[in-house]
């Protein structure tokens, strides 16, 4: 099974701030394999895993995930991006929701954040901490996040890996530039 430079990295992130995790409410949004939340939940958050509720296989990868790693308590949501959905109105209060690589396909940019500002509005002190490859120059949702009145913290790399030199790196082909970001409502 191949993890995403992007999950290893937000993985990484969550193991430098492991012990601010502890009993935190996580959401991981289009968890894939799940790295990210996976690590939250071993760090003693109280972890919630998503994937498209129109990908069966995806949210099997997710209970997969949890199997491997001993967290069967762990549940598995199927959220689709951009829908306000029974699953997504019954959610728990969260206080961060993690996404590793959702901003793959700029089509979904805008969806995904319709469903980070309806979560974010419902619980108003929580971020979302995300990782993302940058693909190209052309691909910004620098202006969907203003249009959502949402504010961004860049988080340099090399701030909380002690591994600086192989932090993302890839077996891939190219160039994998890695960017992490915290999202908030702009207060």
């Amino acid at each position: 099974m191949y993890v995403w430079p992007c999950a290893v990295v937000l993985a990484q992130y969550l193991w430098a701030h492991r012990r601010s995790l502890r009993g935190k409410r996580v959401l991981e949004i289009g968890a894939g394999v799940s790295l990210p939340g996976v690590v939250a939940a071993k760090c003693g958050a109280e972890v919630t895993l998503s994937d498209s509720e129109e990908l069966p296989p995806c949210l099997q990868r997710c209970r997969s995930s949890c199997r491997a790693n001993r967290l069967p308590h762990v549940p598995v949501i199927g959220l689709t991006w951009g829908r306000v959905s029974p699953q997504l109105l019954a959610l728990a209060p969260v206080d961060i929701i993690l996404g590793s690589d959702v901003f793959f396909d700029p089509k979904d940019f805008e969806d995904i954040l319709t469903t980070v500002y309806f979560l974010l509005e419902k619980n108003p002190h929580a971020q979302f901490w995300t990782t993302y490859q940058v693909r190209s120059a052309d691909w910004s949702i620098e202006a969907l996040l203003c249009k959502w009145k949402l504010k961004t913290i860049h988080m340099p790399l090399h701030s909380f890996s002690a591994d600086k030199e192989h932090l993302a790196s890839s077996s891939l082909p190219g160039r994998h530039t890695i960017e992490m970001m915290i999202i908030s409502l702009a207060q």
